[in-house]
């Protein structure tokens, strides 16, 4: 991950916390995982999930949920 990608990432997990939900990131190390690389945003109160089970990538979740 370059550095502007992580600079975007940490400017979306500010924009979620100031929303109430929190944005992660799947924990897997394994490429071939069907989570790797996706990103889930839960509600920081509850710890209800708001986007999709599955996940989403970093951009549909930028597109969906804060802009």
């Amino acid at each position: 991950m370059d550095q502007g990608e992580k600079v975007r990432i940490n400017r979306l997990r500010r924009i979620a916390d100031r929303r109430g939900m929190k944005l992660t990131r799947s924990r897997r190390r394994d490429p071939l995982a069907l989570d790797y690389g996706l990103y889930w945003l839960t509600d920081a109160a509850t710890g209800a999930t708001v986007s999709p089970e599955a996940g989403l990538s970093i951009d549909e979740i930028e597109r969906r949920f804060l802009t």
